[in-house]
Parts: C-alpha cells; structure tokens; sequence
C-alpha cells in the first residue's frame, strides 16, 4: 500500500475534479505493475496498473493494492469494479472508503459477490489524507477551507510604511505552492481596496490560474484593480451581500473543492467565528510591529477553552520565518 500511495502523489494536483488515487498489482509477493490516476477522462490507477501487465495472464489470482475504494459506478469512464472482475484478480486490498454516502462499500459487495476477496482500511489515514479536499466537497459539497496568513511575531499583517513585504522570500515561495493546491483564493473587499493584490501564481507557469474570489458587503471595489484589469480578469468572482458560508456553497457548486481563504484580519475572523476553516497555514515573521491589523479578528473567543485549536501541528523554518500547518479541530463556543 506504501507503494500505491507512492503512485498516488504523482497525481495530486493533477486530477481535478477526481481524487488522486495510486495502484499496484502484487503477485508472488512481487510488484508486477504500477499505476495511477493521471487526470480526469484518463484510465484510472487500477486500469492504468492492468494494462502495464507484461501479460493480461499475470492478473489472474494476482492482488491489487489500491489507495481508494475502486469505482462501481459509470462516469466519464467504466466502473472498475468490472475490469477488476474481469482480469481475474483474486484479492482487492484498499485504504479509504469511497466519502460519497451513495457508493460506500458498493465494489465490496459487487467484488465479494464474484468471489474476489476484499480488504479496506489499510492505511486509510494516509490515503485519504492525499485527498483531503475531495472527500469534503464529495461528502457535503463544500470545499475544503484554508486559511493563510503572513504576520509578524505579535500578529499584525499591516505592514509598517516602507516596508512591502512581512515574511520571507522563501515563505512567500511557500505560499504560492499552497496557492498553486487550490481551486480558489477567497479575500475580503478591504483587502482589494487597501492592498490590491494580483492574487496570482507567479513562478509556477505550468499550473492553472486558481479562481480569484472576492467577499464583500458595499461592493464598492476599485475598477482598476489588478483582478479587474490583469489577463486574468474572467477568473474573478464578486460575492456581495451574501455570507460566507453561502460564498463557499456557491464556489463548491461550481466544482470548486480547495479554497484558500488569505485575510484579511475580518475575513479570517469570519471564517473562524462561522466554523469554516478546515487547516491554517500561518507565516510567523520574527518581527515585531505593535498597532497594525490582526491577522485573524472577528467575534473572539469566550476563553482559551472554547477557542479553535489545531491538531497533528506542522512547523518548520523558512527563511526566518516559522511556518505553523495544522488541522482546525475545535469549534469557538
């Protein structure tokens, strides 16, 4: 399973609106093939791992290790589960259940009942977290919500006069990869109209353009803004007079599943008090400012007990900067 999750991240980022999802073919105790989903329309992980068999022959009592529970139902390609059937694999071992309610443990019935023994559950923890996004926006249709922000070591994100950037080079390279993950980046109109931000990929120019979405209550938006007027411009979404969460049903329908929420402080705050962010993604700088803008505002918490913690917390050195990842697991009483 190691190995299929392997095949898997080749594909993060690629497979949109599909899940990334890794396979092999064991037989004899020996990987005889591997494969995984390259992009929509495309085979998936499983057929990819089929077809690069030696022989067809070679499937037959064989295993098949694959990341996510194989398809049942027909898209824009066949169900899995009947090719499985058909190459003769004896055993399917699989990690995480397919999220969508309607088709979880379907291949298991439909494999089981043609004799194919099954297996799910091998570690599931990682082959569902490759596909963190998918599984909400398949299971609620919202998108998964990442709230970014660069500030200083006293959590101001205005920058002193004369001064352009908070955080690092290397942090801000850090950032645009994250950008790059997401389906769209989500500001708040004051952050429009004080800073007009590109809210681009730059440095990454095999990448798509992320959807440029903008949260506000007056509308009252620069027109020579940058998201306006740059090439870009049919990638920008305006949201007025609507709440957040309705912002982020609405990207969701539109087969957003990543979102990345960058500020500012009333935004964030918004999207925290509301129970929306799903992982925080914040760029420490060792600088100190006083005054300023709080990178995260909104109503507050009524105490330390009650506010928003994260949890499997990541953190590293960038240029400086201390970079903080974690999952946002407890709900502001």
């Amino acid at each position: 399973m190691k190995a299929a999750l392997a095949e898997a991240c080749r594909g993060i980022g690629r497979t949109l609106p599909n899940p990334a999802v890794g396979a092999v073919v064991v037989k004899g105790r020996r990987i005889m093939s591997c494969g995984w989903h390259r992009a929509a329309g495309l085979p998936h992980a499983e057929i990819e791992a089929l077809a690069r068999l030696k022989s067809p022959a070679i499937a037959r009592g064989a295993t098949l290790y694959v990341t996510l529970e194989p398809c049942s139902t027909s898209g824009r390609t066949p169900p899995c589960t009947d090719a499985i059937i058909r190459a003769g694999i004896a055993r399917v071992v699989y990690g995480a259940r397919d999220p969508n309610p309607a088709h979880a443990g379907r291949a298991d019935r439909i494999l089981e009942a043609a004799g194919v023994c099954v297996t799910s559950g091998v570690l599931a923890a990682g082959c569902a977290g490759i596909n963190e996004a998918w599984n909400k926006w398949i299971a609620t249709g919202l998108p998964f919500v990442v709230a970014k922000a660069g500030m200083t070591l006293d959590g101001q994100i205005a920058s002193p006069p004369g001064r352009r950037w908070i955080t690092s080079e290397e942090s801000r390279r850090d950032a645009m990869r994250l950008r790059a993950t997401c389906g769209a980046i989500l500001v708040g109109g004051e952050t429009v109209r004080t800073d007009n931000p590109r809210l681009t990929l730059r440095g990454m120019p095999s990448t798509a353009q992320p959807l440029r979405a903008v949260w506000t209550r007056s509308g009252n938006l620069p027109a020579d803004s940058r998201i306006f007027t740059d090439r870009h411009r049919a990638k920008t979404l305006v949201f007025q007079g609507v709440s957040l969460r309705e912002v982020l049903r609405r990207l969701g329908r539109s087969g957003v599943q990543k979102v990345l929420i960058e500020g500012g402080g009333r935004t964030l705050g918004e999207a925290f008090d509301r129970g929306l962010v799903d992982r925080a993604v914040f760029y420490i700088a060792p600088i100190l400012s006083g005054g300023g803008v709080p990178a995260v505002g909104g109503r507050g918490v009524r105490s330390n007990e009650s506010g928003w913690r994260l949890e499997n917390v990541f953190c590293r050195m960038l240029g400086g900067d201390l970079r903080v990842e974690g999952e946002v697991v407890c709900r502001v009483s």
